[in-house]
């Protein structure tokens, strides 16, 4: 076991003392109703919820998946995760003001709000089941997987003892305070994690020499190819090569996920903020700061670790490479800091998905289905049991999973193909639970299809969500797996739309008004004349583009000032600002209207 200096213990002790101390301090509070426990009462701020939104949607997971992209194919694979910018600035003028007025306590509470009958009820409880179980465990997992690789690499503990710890620490903490204390403490936790994050990359690059230097380095290194600096890849458009699946990313998988209309676990921040405006803002903090501030201190340092750390330890995976620089770079103080900052992010992540599957258990399927006169008190005790017990799963997830990065790729494929039905039923009336039943269905079944496929192919070599299908003498990757599950999807929801029966009217009626999102209402479009509608337009496409330019060019901006062309990088810049004119446009006119 590696032996921290008693600064770092003293580090890593006031951070557990502050985090239980806030876990106390908001106990009171949070116990008092399920709206409180869920959603903060629907009294926070933008840049509270939106600081949020990214504390949850890295953990000590996702700079080891980086590094991991990074080391084996180059900058530019990140777009698996810039790409969902397309949707999110979606999010901002859309569906984050919809939400609010939804005044939903989870996202499938709508689904219930939208669609009619027996088949909406059916739906609402899998979407339930589904998400808050086997896609939330799998997530928790790699996150408890991650947290167990830095502990192993760090400080030579096994992950076997170090998941469930670490899972035991958080656990206690989530019990306590709800929703308020995820929130809060999320805004601490996101300064620890940057503040770590950034502090790694700044020593490694000193350790190399500096920003010139490890370019230096990298151009002369056999371990890297043009590729590995490329923010946009090269090449042709063979099936196999890295332009063609760049081209999927952009064009395809940004919309036809699970997360097109906003994602679960934000739409909760959404549906807890004060007004629209408030969720507005959050969304577009959690736009910038996810995609052009988090990204570059976990992609300096895995260059850094390419130069720094050439091989890693025989039977690791290349995601060890991160936790291995902490161990080598940091000295006393700053490795405390750097644990304490891994373990924030670790803790921001997994509190938030307990919170939110607990959401999904009680809201949608304990008092809609089981106990639909529960009181508070029996309320808030289940939902701690949900908690537990959502806990206890993960961690035997977790010491199951092999690769961070390679889960990631398998929920999404999940959910791949629901997407444009997720953004239609807020504008076309034609759609119904049915709809929804057959998308997630045809997704799940072609996924699942894919892994066993994976298995029966390898045999004993096969490793969860790690393994390749080979057709052709190919290896189908994401992309075009992509390329397969989401026109089966759409061919498949679209054939079972038209065979069923649309949604009774006085349902669409009811939506429209609540919720004013413009569009395709046919049999109701009379009825609702009198509604002012404000979701499609020429001025949300114009407001779209505007924030795409200003999240795209701060985060490739940063990108080539730090590593590429200052040239290009002044050229970025000043497509962000024309975008940030455009965006504060939108919002200014929006706030007159």
């Amino acid at each position: 076991m590696t032996n921290l200096h008693i600064i770092d213990w003293s580090i890593i002790a006031a951070y557990i003392l502050l985090t239980v101390g806030l876990g106390l301090a908001f106990r009171r509070r949070a116990s008092t109703s399920a709206d409180q426990y869920f959603l903060a009462g629907r009294t926070l701020p933008w840049w509270i919820l939106g600081t949020s939104m990214v504390a949850t949607t890295f953990a000590a997971d996702t700079p080891l998946a980086v590094t991991g992209f990074i080391r084996n194919d180059g900058i530019w694979y990140n777009w698996f995760g810039w790409h969902y910018v397309l949707a999110q600035i979606l999010a901002v003028f859309l569906f984050s003001r919809f939400w609010r007025r939804a005044g939903v306590l989870t996202d499938n509470e709508l689904i219930e709000l939208r669609y009619s009958g027996k088949p909406a009820a059916a739906l609402r409880g899998f979407k339930a089941g589904y998400f808050a179980i086997l896609y939330n465990l799998i997530v928790m997992g790699w996150v408890l997987l991650g947290l167990g690789t830095v502990a192993e690499a760090v400080l030579g503990v096994p992950r076997e003892i170090a998941v469930p710890v670490g899972a035991a620490l958080a656990l206690s903490y989530a019990l306590l305070s709800g929703f308020w204390g995820v929130v809060v403490t999320d805004v601490v936790q996101f300064a620890l994690a940057m503040f770590g994050a950034i502090t790694l990359a700044v020593c490694s690059v000193g350790k190399v020499g500096g920003l010139g230097a490890l370019r230096e380095q990298l151009a002369a290194s056999p371990l890297v190819s043009e590729s590995t600096l490329a923010m946009i890849p090269g090449g042709g458009l063979g099936l196999e090569s890295d332009l063609f699946k760049f081209l999927i990313f952009i064009t395809l998988m940004w919309w036809a996920s699970h997360n097109a209309d906003g994602g679960g676990y934000l739409i909760q921040r959404m549906a807890a903020a004060k007004n629209e405006r408030h969720a507005r803002g959050a969304t577009l903090w959690f736009a910038l700061a996810t995609n052009a501030l988090r990204y570059w201190p976990w992609i300096i340092a895995a260059l850094a670790s390419l130069v720094l750390v050439p091989v890693v330890p025989e039977g690791a995976t290349e995601e060890a490479a991160y936790p291995i620089l902490m161990r080598d770079v940091l000295g006393p103080g700053l490795l405390g800091i750097m644990l304490v900052s891994f373990f924030a992010a670790f803790m921001s992540t997994i509190d938030t998905h307990l919170n939110w599957g607990a959401s999904y258990l009680i809201n949608d399927i304990y008092r809609r289905f089981i106990r639909p006169l529960a009181g508070n008190k029996e309320t808030i005790l289940v939902s701690k049991i949900c908690v537990a017990v959502l806990m206890a799963l993960a961690v035997l997830v977790a010491l199951s999973l092999t690769s961070i990065g390679k889960a990631w790729l398998f929920v999404w494929a999940m959910g791949a193909g629901i997407g444009p039905v997720l953004i239609l039923r807020w504008f076309w009336w034609r759609l119904n639970a049915w709809s929804e039943i057959a998308a997630l269905a045809s997704s799940v079944v072609v996924a699942v299809a894919f892994e066993i496929t994976a298995a029966v192919q390898s045999g004993p070599a096969y490793e969860l969500f790690g393994t390749p299908v080979r057709l052709g003498g190919m290896n189908l990757e994401t992309h075009h797996k992509a390329l397969i599950l989401v026109p089966v999807t759409i061919v498949t929801w679209l054939t079972v739309t038209f065979l069923t029966r649309p949604v009774d009217s006085d349902r669409l009626e009811a939506f429209v008004r609540k919720v004013r999102p413009g569009g395709f209402w046919g049999p109701v479009r009379t009825a609702t004349a009198d509604v002012r509608h404000d979701g499609l337009g020429r001025h949300t496409v114009v407001a779209w583009i505007s924030g795409v330019s200003l999240v795209y060019g701060t985060t490739f901006g940063i990108g080539q000032a730090l590593i590429g062309d200052p040239t290009k990088a002044a050229v970025l810049f000043a497509i962000a600002l024309i975008g940030t004119l455009g965006v504060v446009r939108e919002l200014n006119r929006d706030d007159e209207g």
